[in-house]
């Protein structure tokens, strides 16, 4: 089997103006001036909660904790106004998956959300896995969602059960794993994982950051990727 891990934010779709518009309603509503999308594309990356701490001006990071409640109630009404795939992927997704690639989302996007947008954007893909972040699970660059996700996808795909298995015991399983995202965290995931990495450079962070973090492969169009992952 070969497995291609998903980010969404910046890599399936451009996101970054419903985010920065929940972000700084929750900064106008504190009384804070707000943020541009381009610099959001620098904030975002590490999850809602980090998003909002560094949103807010130095002398006041104690109030991330209401901004984040802001930005919840702001987004969960707003998270399709002006999200949109980027072109291309769509079609990139579809061949992959008609190639028998085992496919699957892994952001630290708030779950919920991130299951929302793929099932709105993209309902008939048929992805293995979508993980987000949870207040459960540590986030990218941690590998404990690839980890579910190599578990959930196995699990799914043979007729075994969990019981005690491990995601080490079921790692070689995938004949190729990749991890696809466009900025440092995702192909820091990568490494920590032991997957190959693949960046996206029409995303938030762009080519310098992704060359710089060292990543296997950079795609400049989504058109790319399935020409590295089937060769």
């Amino acid at each position: 089997m070969i497995l291609a891990i998903f980010d969404l934010d910046g890599t399936i779709a451009d996101t970054i103006a419903d985010l920065g518009d929940a972000v700084n309603y929750g900064l106008g509503v504190l009384g804070y001036e707000g943020h541009t999308y381009e610099e959001y594309k620098k904030l975002v990356g590490n999850g809602a909660p980090v998003l909002c701490q560094r949103a807010l001006p130095e002398d006041h990071k104690d109030e991330a904790d209401r901004l984040h409640e802001l930005f919840r109630e702001y987004y969960a009404a707003h998270y399709l106004d002006k999200t949109a795939l980027y072109d291309g992927i769509k079609e990139v997704l579809n061949e992959l998956r008609d190639e028998d690639v085992k496919l699957a989302v892994a952001t630290n996007k708030p779950q919920d959300f991130a299951r929302d947008i793929v099932r709105a954007l993209l309902p008939d893909v048929g992805f293995e896995a979508v993980l987000g972040g949870t207040a459960e699970r540590p986030k990218k660059p941690d590998r404990a969602i690839i980890d579910e996700v190599i578990l959930e996808i196995y699990f799914k795909n043979s007729t075994h059960i969990i019981g005690e298995y491990s995601p080490e015991s079921v790692f070689d399983e995938f004949d190729k794993k990749y991890m696809i995202g466009d900025s440092n965290v995702d192909i820091q995931t990568a490494k920590n994982a032991e997957l190959i990495s693949i960046g996206c450079a029409w995303g938030f962070r762009g080519r310098d950051e992704l060359a710089e973090a060292g990543a296997d492969f950079i795609a400049d169009s989504p058109a790319d990727i399935p020409r590295i992952i089937l060769g």
